[in-house]
């Protein structure tokens, strides 16, 4: 097939130090047809600096600054100016490896694939291979699958509204992946380790899971029902599942309590005293 444009989103947020190994990735990957979309979310920090130097070293760089709203945000916006069919996002502390565009443009033939991701590889704190579980729906419903460098199509992005910028603290991912693919969408994860995961001594997704986490997934949970429904059945049902979820579940269900939550929701969305159209 002809070639592609691929647009690589690279929202930006205190994060300079890490940014110019993010980018020099996408400069040396050995698909040409790629345009890389910097979004300066409001950083106090030197980003700007950083940034346009790399406009200067290849006109494929562009750059946009906005007004702090978050990650989601960021993204959308960056999302919103790309001109590619084809979208990867990269957070500006990760990096990819050269021959990730050209591996996953390969498949772009595929009319009925929604997303390409890859195997992965941690790096900084922790140096590791990314052991994620194998993708299907009914993992999903259980725990992100798909870390955020994937490619999607753009025309996918605008059917389900982009990414939920009410999710300002985590789990914007797999809400997003949730959306994308809960009416049977297609994923393809190539073989090879293309993506490089930076982990830092204190992370968002540690401080997530310390103080906040209840709350983005009872609003995931909420928003999906009958995705989360028809993939679990009953929350009560969770506690059966495969042991080496115990932690996640524990979280999820929140020493049962969340069970019945849920399930309360879920009765009242199907009561004829409350018809809600999802």
């Amino acid at each position: 097939m002809d070639n592609v444009l691929i647009s690589v989103i690279v929202p930006c947020y205190n994060q300079a130090q890490y940014l110019d190994e993010c980018l020099q990735s996408v400069l040396d990957q050995t698909y040409q047809d790629w345009e890389c979309i910097i979004v300066n979310d409001g950083s106090p920090d030197n980003t700007a600096e950083v940034a346009k130097k790399w406009l200067e070293k290849d006109v494929r760089f562009k750059y946009y600054y906005k007004e702090n709203g978050g990650l989601s945000s960021a993204r959308n916006f960056g999302i919103d100016k790309a001109e590619g069919e084809w979208i990867l996002p990269l957070d500006s502390d990760d990096y990819i490896s050269k021959d990730y565009l050209d591996l996953a443009k390969s498949h772009f033939v595929n009319q009925d694939l929604n997303v390409i991701y890859c195997e992965a590889q941690k790096f900084g704190a922790v140096n590791e291979k990314w052991e994620l579980e194998e993708f299907t729906l009914t993992k999903l419903a259980l725990e992100n699958l798909i870390f955020c460098s994937a490619f999607f199509r753009k025309a996918d992005w605008r059917k389900v509204s982009g990414y939920d910028e009410n999710l300002v603290h985590g789990l914007e991912d797999w809400d997003f992946w949730i959306s994308l693919l809960k009416d049977g969408g297609k994923v393809l994860k190539l073989q090879e380790i293309c993506f490089f995961y930076r982990i830092k001594e204190k992370s968002m997704l540690q401080d997530l899971k310390e103080s906040k986490s209840i709350f983005p997934i009872m609003y995931i949970e909420s928003k999906h029902i009958n995705f989360f429904h028809q993939q679990l059945g009953t929350f009560n049902k969770i506690s059966k599942l495969n042991r080496q979820h115990e932690e996640l579940i524990d979280i999820l269900i929140h020493k049962r309590k969340f069970s019945r939550f849920v399930n309360q929701i879920y009765s009242l969305f199907e009561s004829k005293l409350f018809k809600y159209k999802m």
